[in-house]
């Protein structure tokens, strides 16, 4: 079973402010606790012991919150951005607090109905170096289409490559990949924010350059996409 998680916890949360104004949007409380908190207790209980967080806006809050992680039977250590960074630099930033072995990254605002477990064992049982749990929703496109074909495999990721053949089914994706060590070849330690919401650009790159092709596994409560080993990644 994989050990390592990272959450991402750095953005402002501006859909919620004012609330976020004063309150990191994970720490935003949800059924009588901190929403991270419900996260924590989900990767743990998946066999996760470690854990990084990204953290930049009220970042000192959550650090306070958490600690070292051992009240939650976790080891929880941080990776501090300033400026903020895309999904991709935030990931390569943690890069000294990851690399060496497999890890799951998770967004801090989602919390998902399923067993990682099984997402882990697919993504080993076909060699992939990243993978991506996606699910259908009537308003994906508000969150950056993910598009599968008939052979539900990922040709287009918030409409790159624009020429991708189709016809194409719409999916979103709602905040949890496993990535291979691999995956740091493809980031950019420097990104800065960028507009493309629920999409991570360094799988969007891939796909544009034809170095791998993403799969997906019907299963659990949508579907898991896979970038492929032997895409050259």
């Amino acid at each position: 079973m994989i050990r390592r998680a990272m959450v991402l916890a750095a953005g402002r949360g501006t859909r919620l402010a004012p609330l976020t104004d004063s309150t990191p949007k994970p720490l935003v409380r949800v059924a009588g606790r901190p929403f991270l908190e419900h996260i924590l207790e989900f990767l743990r209980a998946s066999g996760i012991r470690e854990v990084v967080l990204n953290l930049h806006h009220l970042g000192r809050r959550i650090e306070e919150h958490l600690g070292d992680g051992a009240r939650f039977g976790l080891r929880v250590r941080y990776s501090w951005e300033n400026p903020i960074l895309d999904t991709g630099g935030g990931i390569k930033r943690a890069e000294p607090l990851l690399a060496g072995e497999p890890f799951v990254v998770l967004n801090g605002d989602s919390l998902l109905e399923l067993r990682l477990v099984e997402v882990v064992e697919r993504h080993r049982e076909r060699g992939a170096i990243a993978t991506m749990v996606v699910r259908p929703d009537p308003e994906a496109e508000r969150y950056g289409l993910v598009e599968l074909d008939a052979d539900d495999r990922v040709r287009r990721i918030a409409g790159r490559p624009p020429a991708a053949p189709g016809p194409l089914r719409p999916f979103m994706f709602p905040g949890l990949h496993v990535f291979e060590p691999a995956i740091f070849e493809w980031m950019d330690a420097g990104a800065g924010r960028r507009a493309t919401p629920a999409t991570v650009p360094f799988l969007i790159r891939a796909l544009e350059q034809g170095r791998g092709t993403l799969h997906d596994w019907p299963g659990g409560p949508g579907k898991t996409a896979f970038l492929d080993s032997e895409g050259g990644v």
